[in-house]
């Protein structure tokens, strides 16, 4: 049983003390274990996090058809085949990931009569976005190389959805 005090505070019964008086001053949190969160651990992020992030954010830029290099996209339409296969969400990108920086190298087919520096351009400042927003690593640097043309009467190896 509780009572209610004058000063309307709640008292636990048999003692002069009122309930939840730690003793810290209101609006005053207790730390445990001292110092900033931020500073009580490491946290490390995988080369393909990094990969996969960059990947999705190239493929969002328009005149982008495909990642990765023609044997690439044949040995992955091959694994996707094969039951228990998946997709592959890291083709045509490699990430070197350290403790505070990263550096990428992506490799892309693009579509027939677009610019292809204007889709480079796009591609580095999506991917950098990207990966710098989602990882808080710095990416110093983006570095593109277009593989191949997606020709308009070109036959599909492999259809590739763009995300929408």
């Amino acid at each position: 049983m509780t009572d209610m005090t004058e000063g309307g505070s709640v008292r636990a019964p048999d003692t002069d003390k009122a309930l939840g008086d730690s003793g810290a001053r209101r609006g005053q949190g207790t730390r445990r274990g001292g110092g900033d969160p931020a500073s009580r651990g490491r946290t490390t992020i995988a080369d393909g996090v990094v990969e996969k992030i960059a990947h999705l954010a190239a493929r969002d830029v328009l005149g982008v058809h495909a990642m990765g290099s023609g044997i690439s996209r044949t040995f992955g339409a091959m694994r996707e085949r094969v039951p228990g296969g998946s997709k592959s969400t890291t083709r045509g990108v490699k990430a070197e990931v350290g403790e505070v920086q990263t550096a990428l190298d992506l490799e892309i087919v693009v579509d027939y009569g677009v610019s292809i520096a204007d889709v480079a351009r796009d591609v580095r400042e999506n991917v950098i976005a990207a990966v710098e927003r989602m990882t808080g690593l710095e990416v110093v640097e983006v570095n593109i190389a277009v593989s191949d043309v997606k020709l308009p009467d070109e036959e599909e190896d492999e259809p590739e959805t763009r995300l929408q």
